[in-house]
This record gives structure tokens, C-alpha cells and sequence, in this order.
């Protein structure tokens, strides 16, 4: 079963992989490099301020605790405690990439590309108010998929690289938008 699983996600890897244009290239790369997240990332906390108000002061250390929690669980405690190669480190498949935005680090389980954009996404769709901003969580639903799938078109993970870090991200969003929707209506109306 393990191998079965095994083989998919590298069948699934370089099929992606293999979908290369200069084009795409340019959006993966343009999309998995973080220093494209911190302009994006501080306008949100500009909007999130504006938006919410003294709820901000509630709001911004748990979207902060959320992603955060997720870089550094992905990176300092599955990647060395799994120490999963990263497909472009992998010599069983590594002559098989196409490799446009380079390699990165040594292991690759759980992105934490995935991982962090998914714990925004979610806590954004559990927080923002009911039946408004509907084109800004499908945006950032759309980024983080985006994303994900950057990794892999890049060589960078495995699909369930990917797929695992989605899921710890969704699931840390989840329990800061839980924390928010209990703690926010002690901190005023939302004003907007």
C-alpha cells in the first residue's frame, strides 16, 4: 500500500512537472518565491486593521499565531524528524525534473508553502464576516492553491508534501478562527 502511494505521487509529481512552459514557468516561480508574500502579506494587515478595527488587536495575533505555527511546524518538526527528500534532491527521480526555480532545501515533508497559505485562507474564510468579501476569501482560497500547486510544478514536493501541509495549515486556521469567533464579540461590534 505504501508503495502504491509512493509511486503515484511520483507519477503525479512529474506528470505536473512535465506540463512546462516559459510562461508557467514564470507564474511558479513568481508565486513560490516569499519575497512576493510580504507585500501582499502587509497590505492584508493594513486591510485587516481598516476592516476590524479594535478587533484587529484580537485578529492579527492569531492570523499571525496561525501561519506562523505552521512554518514552524513544517519546518522544524516533520521536515528533519521525516527527513523526506524533496523530489529535487531525490537521486531515484531527481534526473527526471525539470527544475525552473532551483531546489531548495533538503526535505520536503510537509510544504510549508502549502501549510502556511492554507492557515491564512482558512482563518480568513472563518473570520471575515458572513456574505461579504466573497471575492477576497475566493482570492486567497485561489493563492493558496496556487501555491501548492507551484510546489510541485516546480519539483520542490511531492503531492502529498503538499496535500499533508494543506491539511495542517486548514487545521490551524481553523482553531485560530475558532479562538476568534469566541473571544471577538467581548472585544465591541465590528465596524465597517
Amino acid at each position: 500500500m505504501i508503495e502504491t502511494i509512493k509511486h503515484l505521487d511520483r507519477q503525479l509529481l512529474l506528470a505536473i512537472n512535465h506540463l512546462r512552459s516559459p510562461a508557467l514557468d514564470a507564474v511558479m516561480v513568481f508565486a513560490s518565491d516569499r519575497l512576493v508574500w510580504f507585500p501582499v502579506y502587509a497590505l492584508l494587515i493594513g486591510w485587516f486593521i481598516y476592516v476590524f478595527r479594535r478587533r484587529a488587536i484580537l485578529l492579527l495575533p492569531l492570523v499571525l499565531a496561525a501561519v506562523g505555527l505552521a512554518d514552524i511546524i513544517t519546518s522544524r518538526l516533520f521536515k528533519p524528524f521525516f527527513a523526506r527528500l524533496r523530489p529535487c534532491h531525490d537521486p531515484a527521480i531527481f534526473s527526471q525534473l525539470y527544475l525552473p526555480g532551483g531546489c531548495g532545501g533538503q526535505f520536503g515533508f510537509l510544504s510549508s508553502h502549502a501549510s502556511n497559505s492554507m492557515a491564512l485562507a482558512v482563518f480568513m474564510a472563518t473570520t471575515l464576516p458572513k456574505g461579504r468579501f466573497k471575492l477576497l476569501r475566493l482570492s486567497v482560497f485561489a493563492w493558496a492553491a496556487l501555491l501548492s500547486y507551484s510546489r510541485v510544478y516546480l519539483g520542490a514536493h511531492y503531492p502529498t508534501d503538499v496535500l499533508g501541509g494543506a491539511f495542517l495549515g486548514g487545521l490551524l486556521g481553523v482553531l485560530a478562527g475558532f479562538v476568534y469567533r469566541y473571544w471577538a464579540p467581548r472585544w465591541g461590534p465590528l465596524t465597517t
